[in-house]
């Protein structure tokens, strides 16, 4: 048996961490309840639905693509473009999913506008259990704070309704830059706003695309599946970034 002790030392080293880069769907905060969704932006229409109408409307819209929902079976070809650059301009992201609300017969007028504004409004968004806590024990350890999301919409006003606003330090969100993960090159944005070499800096988020993240030199942190509203695991971040 070869002598360990002989050999050299390959093991990889890493430099300490010094700052977080967060995903924002499906890390930080989840879309409100399908069913609960549907019933909101339909009293928003003036029509009240019971909840068996309700449902089976949820679950036909769920399944032809919902903005935080699984990925539609088929894209109508009429949507194809918008739904392809939905994450890099406004117009498209909201012609993408009113387009697709629309294949949805409903009989609610104004419905598919209305489904869409949830979105925008922070009533439409379910945070996690740890996300509150470990923003703030981030930023009272002093460790700058980034989200990183591909989206077509602005979700700064979303995290000013929650009382975060002075807890995030540089949003890169993939409409404004161009760029959508898992391109380095997002990546390498929010640690140049962070004022961070990639090597210091840690990406947290829940699907491939954010572990992308190790080709522009980050660690990542991919965080399992939760219900909304539940712990996701993220205050793990606090193990790995702060004293």
């Amino acid at each position: 048996m070869p002598d360990q002790t002989a050999l050299p030392d390959s093991r990889p080293t890493r430099s300490p961490l010094e700052a977080v880069l967060f995903d924002f769907h499906g890390t930080l905060a989840q879309v409100e309840d399908p069913v609960e969704w549907v019933v909101a932006a339909a009293q928003e229409c003036g029509v009240a639905l019971d909840r068996g109408r309700a449902t089976v409307l949820a679950d036909r819209l769920v399944t032809a693509g919902r903005a935080g929902g699984p990925l539609p079976h088929r894209v109508p070809p009429h949507l194809a473009e918008a739904f392809a650059e939905r994450d890099l301009y406004e117009h498209a992201h909201r012609a993408a999913y009113t387009g697709l609300a629309a294949t949805v017969a409903a009989g609610v007028d104004g419905f598919e506008e209305a489904l869409y504004e949830r979105l925008l409004r922070p009533e439409g968004w379910v945070l996690y259990a740890d996300t509150a806590g470990t923003l703030i024990a981030l930023k009272e350890a002093g460790v700058p704070v980034a989200v990183v999301s591909n989206v077509g919409f602005d979700i700064r006003p979303l995290f000013d309704a929650w009382g975060f606003a002075g807890l995030v330090d540089a949003y890169v969100l993939s409409y404004e830059v161009g760029r959508t993960k898992p391109d380095p090159a997002i990546f390498l944005r929010a640690c140049g706003a962070l004022g961070v070499e990639p090597e210091r800096a840690l990406m947290v988020g829940d699907t491939p695309a954010d572990a992308g993240a190790v080709r522009a030199g980050l660690a990542a942190l991919v965080l399992p599946a939760a219900d909304p509203g539940k712990s996701n695991g993220l205050a793990a971040v606090l193990d790995l970034t702060t004293p």
